[in-house]
């Protein structure tokens, strides 16, 4: 039997027609600029998401490091939530290769920040204080859950950020999963911010990068910073290939991703001895609680039965993906039922 891999969206495989594009790219060299099926991946971002230029990176990661590059000088600060993926996940780079210092506000259950919160946590003009030059937002929001930011949610804190003449930056690694959930197109989530990236390794199962989009002045800045930082990959159109047919083709499914972390979260619900409410599943990511036994037993249980998930700050998380099934998520939720009904007290 197939493993079922849930620990995330990130284990998808490319398509057989991503595969075919792959072969098949035409290619330059993208340090020199004249990679023909790079320049239109960069093209596609770029109108895909209502700005003006894009460029391509190794990672999200990356991404997200050479945009605070490009915003901040040394000595800035940049203001991001308590709960991000550039705060908690990202090895600490913007102060260890950027040397921007960060600056946290909270995030609430839905990922937003509090737009009186953001203009509290802006910096006055004193010597003793770093400046803020860069407010930073995500959406989906990974830890709280996938969950999703509107285009007024965003545009609410950018408004504060813009008054005291700051760029926002978007990390928007599932910004396609949020568009596709409010039935929008992705530039309206991505309008407010000054720059807003995109991972193509995700939801859209290529298996490799990341779009950053802003002006032609910024991505050309962003540029100079993405060669600094390593990011020079030659004939990269062997992968940005894959990226086109995500485009292309990866995006209109990943409501079916939805549907199926409903199902989960629906069915894991209904598991004794498991803490989770399904009305909080937007897209395609759900956590959830045991207190019947460890998390590392539950996950080290489940694999042996075949379904891998990942556990981190006291909850499982399973994301749903291209190659999940809805037969899939029905045998993940019955491991989990056998498994935690053999740790649950027997009734008297």
């Amino acid at each position: 039997m197939r493993p079922i891999d849930m620990r995330s969206d990130t284990v998808t495989h490319p398509t057989p027609e991503m595969r075919r594009a792959m072969y098949e790219a035409e290619v330059g060299d993208d340090v020199w600029g004249d990679d023909p099926t790079v320049i239109r991946l960069e093209e596609m971002a770029a109108q895909r998401l209502g700005k003006e230029s894009a460029l391509f990176c190794a990672s999200g990661t990356m991404s997200n490091l050479v945009a605070v590059l490009t915003h901040c000088t040394r000595g800035h600060e940049m203001i991001v939530g308590d709960r991000a993926h550039m705060f908690l996940n990202e090895a600490g780079n913007a102060s260890a290769l950027a040397g921007v210092h960060v600056r946290t506000v909270p995030n609430d259950e839905q990922g937003r920040m509090d737009p009186s919160q953001v203009e509290a946590a802006i910096r006055g003009v004193n010597i003793h204080f770093p400046r803020t030059g860069l407010v930073c937002l995500e959406n989906t929001h990974n830890q709280c859950g996938g969950t999703v930011l509107t285009p007024q949610e965003t545009a609410s804190v950018a408004e504060v950020a813009h008054h005291h003449g700051i760029p926002v930056h978007l990390d928007g690694a599932r910004i396609f999963n949020a568009a596709v959930f409010l039935r929008l197109p992705v530039a309206e989530l991505a309008e407010a911010a000054d720059s807003v990236c995109f991972c193509i390794s995700k939801g859209l199962s290529a298996p490799i990068g990341s779009l950053l989009a802003g002006t032609r002045e910024f991505i050309a800045e962003a540029r100079r910073w993405r060669q600094a930082v390593g990011g020079g990959m030659r004939q990269v159109g062997v992968i940005a290939a894959a990226g086109i047919v995500s485009l292309e083709t990866m995006v209109d499914r990943l409501e079916e991703d939805h549907q199926n972390a409903y199902r989960l979260a629906q069915g894991l619900a209904n598991v004794s001895g498991v803490e989770m409410d399904p009305e909080r599943v937007q897209t395609n990511i759900v956590f959830f609680q045991v207190s019947a036994m460890p998390l590392a037993e539950l996950v080290a249980r489940l694999e042996e039965r075949g379904v891998k998930v990942w556990s981190g700050g006291g909850r499982i998380r399973m994301v749903t993906h291209h190659g999940i099934t809805a037969d899939d998520v029905d045998e993940t939720v019955a491991a989990v039922r056998e498994v935690v009904a053999g740790r649950l007290p027997k009734s008297p």
